[in-house]
């Protein structure tokens, strides 16, 4: 048998690992270079390429890592915000991660004391008005003073876990939108909360409410507690 034959029969049999343990829902559990396969993969067949690969692999990975534990009663979504990009671009994306299928990606506007354009702060504190990274739990919809919102809980002691306590949700805003960016050349800002644009809020909400995933990404920020929780486990 020619090196290159095997070469082919190898990546052949990652893939079909990496299938299958997607499909048992055991994902984390089978080697590295499999998961990086099959999340590349993906993440070429998804087709959005404005979404960075490492805040998609590390959102796919803590969402198999999640369901695993039962804690996902919502399993079909996935929803990444990117906050390395520019608050005047669409940086919210809403994923079904069973049929691997964008469903809408909006703007999303971070905390005023995060930073101007870019979000370049977090802080997981009361009364900081700062956006937190890490992986949330969305919880129900509800009516509050910005309108149809949305509560979350954050999942990671230290990052994100007082997020119920500062009250930060998703609510529609008229700052997270593109007429503000054309009269101001950026997007408003929040206390914290990942705004978005009205006349999207209504559908987003209820397409990632009860018990989904929302993972928010920053390249200077990656301890995640869950990921690395996962790796430790091995």
């Amino acid at each position: 048998m020619s090196l290159r034959l095997k070469k082919t029969i190898y990546i052949l049999f990652l893939f079909i690992v990496a299938f299958f343990s997607k499909a048992a829902g055991y994902f984390h559990d089978y080697p590295e270079n499999a998961q990086e396969n099959m999340i590349k993969k993906e993440y070429k067949e998804l087709n959005c390429h404005s979404l960075r690969f490492e805040a998609f692999r590390n959102a796919v990975k803590g969402y198999y890592i999640l369901k695993n534990k039962g804690i996902l009663n919502n399993d079909s979504v996935i929803t990444i915000i990117d906050f390395s990009k520019s608050s005047k671009k669409e940086r919210m994306y809403v994923i079904n991660i069973k049929q691997n299928k964008l469903i809408l990606k909006t703007l999303v506007a971070h905390g005023k004391n995060t930073g101007l354009e870019y979000a370049q702060r977090f802080s997981n504190k009361n009364k900081s008005y700062q956006s937190s990274t890490g992986f949330y739990l969305t919880g129900e919809s509800y009516q509050g003073k910005h309108g149809y919102s949305l509560r979350l809980k954050g999942l990671e002691k230290g990052i994100n876990d007082n997020a119920e306590e500062r009250a930060i949700v998703i609510h529609p805003a008229k700052y997270a939108t593109y007429d503000f960016i054309k009269k101001y050349g950026r997007l408003g800002r929040s206390f914290g909360c990942p705004a978005i644009p009205p006349g999207i809020s209504e559908q987003t909400i209820n397409t990632i409410k009860n018990g989904s995933l929302l993972y928010i990404y920053h390249p200077d920020y990656t301890g995640s507690t869950i990921l690395h929780h996962s790796i430790n486990k091995k």
